[in-house]
């Protein structure tokens, strides 16, 4: 299984935000001008909304920066959190975002302040669409090579852009067609997509800063490789949880009573590299060995 460095993993993660951050700082301004200039309330929105993703691609880089410090006396397991930390940020901004524009189409349509658009405001909407949909392949591919929770948030963050552009551009060509209304409609149902995504990455967060387990999936394959293995009678116990892009593991085996010290120890050594050649970002293992008194004794499938 390939596995990237953490120098790599933070070179890789930085260049994709860094990238992200100039591409919309030259994208929100040319939809803030052509908003005000081309007279649409929907390119403007939509501009402010890409503004937004500047400032929480930034958040990502500083998660980045700290994330790669090594442990240290304060923080001995290390500062991977800092990326879950920021893509839980991020998804309370990507919420509200999302309300924000739900809240400004809604105004629009009780007040009935909708203006036609000039012509330069599709074709902008357009590209704005083409270039966020690039975004998100790029970040969400970046995210998942890295195992990267707040690249991905920031992904997502990217995609709702794109659609919040859509949105606009189904407005605008509404508008010029005489159908005012239908930019404002747009942008609620673009409002409910956003905040769909941002509350499942709140609950992601939420869970990784709890200390989630990892996907019962993984745990029943470690199960299986582990009781494979000779002279282990049970597992009493497989505890994993997520710390940021990494994984923590706490595993208790029976062995013989009458086994010796030394022996049980390359047991747990071995238990170590099955958990550590298994399981992708394994930061550390720690494995009980305890004596199993039963000599019937086969599983106690306790993996809790």
């Amino acid at each position: 299984m390939n596995r990237i460095n953490e120098n790599e993993r933070y070179k890789i993660g930085n260049k994709i935000a860094w990238i992200t951050i100039i591409i919309n700082i030259i994208l929100s301004f040319l939809k803030v001008i052509v908003g005000i200039i081309g007279n649409s309330t929907a390119i403007l929105a939509d501009g402010i909304h890409t503004i937004s993703d500047v400032i929480s691609s930034l958040g990502i880089v500083i998660g980045f920066f700290i994330s790669k410090k090594p442990a240290d006396k304060e923080h001995p397991y290390g500062h991977e959190k800092a990326e879950t930390i920021a893509g839980f940020v991020l998804s309370i901004f990507l919420t509200f975002v999302g309300l924000r524009i739900g809240y400004m189409s809604i105004k629009m349509i009780i007040t009935n302040n909708i203006e036609t658009p000039k012509s330069i405001a599709i074709w902008v909407a357009a590209m704005s669409i083409v270039i966020k949909e690039i975004q998100f392949r790029i970040a969400i591919y970046g995210g998942k090579k890295i195992n990267s929770d707040a690249l991905i948030a920031d992904a997502w963050h990217h995609r709702s852009d794109a659609l919040s552009s859509i949105g606009a551009l189904i407005g605008i060509i509404g508008a010029r067609m005489g159908y005012k209304i239908l930019d404002p409609i747009a942008g609620i149902v673009v409002s409910f997509i956003i905040v769909k995504v941002g509350i499942e990455l709140f609950i992601k967060g939420y869970n990784e800063l709890m200390d989630m387990c990892i996907e019962d999936e993984k745990i029943d394959m470690l199960y299986e490789e582990i009781m494979s293995r000779d002279n282990i009678r049970s597992i009493s116990q497989i505890k994993a949880r997520k710390h940021g892009s990494k994984v923590f593991f706490e595993v208790k085996v029976c062995v013989d009573s009458n086994m010796t010290v030394a022996k049980g120890h390359d047991i747990a050594e071995e238990v170590e590299r099955i958990i550590y050649g298994t399981i992708k970002d394994t930061k550390d293992v720690i494995v009980h060995i305890n004596p199993c008194i039963d000599s019937k004794c086969k599983k106690c499938d306790n993996k809790l």
